[in-house]
């Protein structure tokens, strides 16, 4: 897998990724929410640069030029709920692009430490050929993201595969080198060290659905 961390040059990204994170700044949800955004708005302009260009010709009102534009088919999968601000921000690039939908969140077992992903509701357009970009903000054991790949198969195999996060955790990538293909890209903001007994990201910021939805009752 290859591995894009924004994280290792400075940017304006530093004051979104720091914002969220900040428990003085996170009660504002919709700031909460625009960060994010913002956040798979960068992340999307440094993904576009991996695609395939074509050569076009543009008409202006004074002229006749040529220019390269994307010439993949996109389409964009978010985990739902947290991962609906950075679909946002990366629609707000991939205007053209197909979306998919997918929910996939954690049933605890017998304690809040014992887990599995379920997969339940998901809409999907054929991703045969396709370029598929999957996002969820938070990468933290990636079991999430596996799942969701996982049931996306039946759908087609995609040309390209994109992951694109805000922040994660060590264990969570390794986690995705493991079990996703060697072509696979992921872009992120930044990457932790570790996670809590919980699964959690350490330092990380907490729960991104609650913080951007507000809380839920757990089940």
């Amino acid at each position: 897998m290859h591995i894009h961390n924004l994280s290792k040059e400075n940017s304006i990204l530093n004051q979104f990724i720091a914002e969220i994170r900040d428990v003085s700044v996170q009660n504002d949800s919709m700031r909460f929410r625009r960060n994010i955004e913002r956040i798979g708005e960068v992340l999307g302009y440094e993904l576009s640069k991996a695609l395939e260009f074509e050569t076009r010709s543009i008409t202006t009102p004074l002229a006749t030029i040529t220019t390269e534009t994307p010439k993949n088919d996109v389409v964009l999968c978010s985990i739902l709920r947290a991962g609906v601000p950075l679909h946002n921000g990366l629609l707000n690039y991939f205007d053209k692009s197909e979306n998919a939908f997918i929910s996939a969140y954690r049933h605890h077992l017998d304690s809040p430490e014992s887990f599995e992903i379920v997969v339940e509701y998901l809409a999907c357009p054929d991703l045969t050929g396709k370029t598929l970009i999957l996002a969820d903000p938070m990468l933290a054991t990636g079991q999430s993201l596996i799942a969701t790949y996982k049931a996306l198969e039946p759908f087609g195999k995609p040309k390209n595969v994109h992951i694109v996060a805000a922040i994660g955790a060590e264990p969570g990538v390794a986690f995705l080198e493991e079990n996703l293909p060697e072509d696979t890209n992921l872009w992120i903001a930044a990457i932790d060290q570790s996670l809590n007994n919980k699964g959690y990201i350490v330092p990380g910021l907490g729960d991104a659905g609650d913080l951007a939805f507000g809380a839920k009752l757990q089940h």
